[in-house]
Order: C-alpha cells, then structure tokens, then sequence
C-alpha cells in the first residue's frame, strides 16, 4: 500500500507556487499556504525548460548524484527518515534526513542564523526543498535552503505542512 503522504503531494505542489507569491516572497519569513486552489504555475526557483512534474525534479538530483557534480540548483521532494542534532558550529544549521521517492537519502542543512527553523519536524513528514545540491557518497546535502542576504546567491526554501521557510 501507498504511503498516503505521498498522494498529497501533487496538491502541496500546487499550494507551493500559490504561497511562494502570494506570501511576499519576503526574507526570512514563514510563509502560510492558503486554502486549496486549481492554479498552474511554475514554481520559483526552476527553469522554464525544467519538467513540472515531481519525477523531472527528482531526476536533477539523481543527475547531480550520478555524475557527483556540486553547485547545483535542485528542487524535490522526500520523506524525513531521520532528524539529527543542529550543526552549531559556524553558522547554525537544523539538519535531516529526506529519503526521495527513487529511494536515496538526502540530507539538508537548513541555516536557522538565517531563515526560522522548519517547525514541528518529525520522522515521516513530507518536506519540499529548492537549495543546492552538493555532492557526497552518501546521497549528498542541500544546503542554501534559505534567502542570500547579499542578495548574490539564488534564494532557496523548504516546504512543510503548509508553510515555507525561506
């Protein structure tokens, strides 16, 4: 049987993009999803010839993965199999592990000095990402889940029971 996490995300996919423009797209905020609508757009952060489909996001990181390539603009979505203690050392991060869809493990570094800390975490909880990818044996990290304050970095965000952390 089907996680039932799993059947909500092509409507969390929709809600995304709606809150994302909707919320002010302001730094270092946790934006609200509002109420379910039938609306298409694209979602902030992907490019116009990337899929908008949740295997055409996932396939950039089996990409990144496969070809052990860094520095690379990702956007998916995983399950959260495992949550870790913070990284206090330097700038703060709140960290865990996602396992995708195609079945890899993910973790993410979320700078919580600069966006609020992704709240009411737990193991199972579907979370969507847009960071950068960074290459490591063990699936790789994504980091830069957040606003640049320099404004020099694209702004990445994670996504949570209807909120955005960016």
């Amino acid at each position: 049987m089907k996680n039932p996490k799993w059947l909500a995300l092509p409507v969390f996919l929709v809600l995304l993009p709606i809150a994302y423009f909707l919320g002010g797209n302001q730094q270092g905020q946790v934006v609200t999803a509002p109420e379910s609508r039938a609306v298409s757009v694209q979602t902030p952060g992907i490019q116009e010839s990337a899929p908008n489909t949740r295997a055409g996001y996932d396939d950039l990181v089996v990409q990144a993965f496969r070809n052990r390539q860094s520095d690379v603009q990702v956007q998916g979505a995983g399950v959260v199999s495992r949550i870790l203690p913070d990284d206090n050392e330097g700038s703060r991060h709140q960290r865990f592990i996602l396992t995708l869809p195609y079945g890899g493990t993910l973790l993410i570094a979320h700078n919580i000095d600069l966006a609020p800390r992704v709240a009411g975490l737990g193991v199972g909880d579907l979370v969507e990402f847009f960071g950068e990818y960074e290459w490591s044996e063990k699936g790789g990290v994504v980091h830069w889940t957040h606003h640049d304050p320099a404004g020099r970095h694209a702004g990445g965000w994670l996504a949570h029971n209807g909120q955005v952390y960016q």
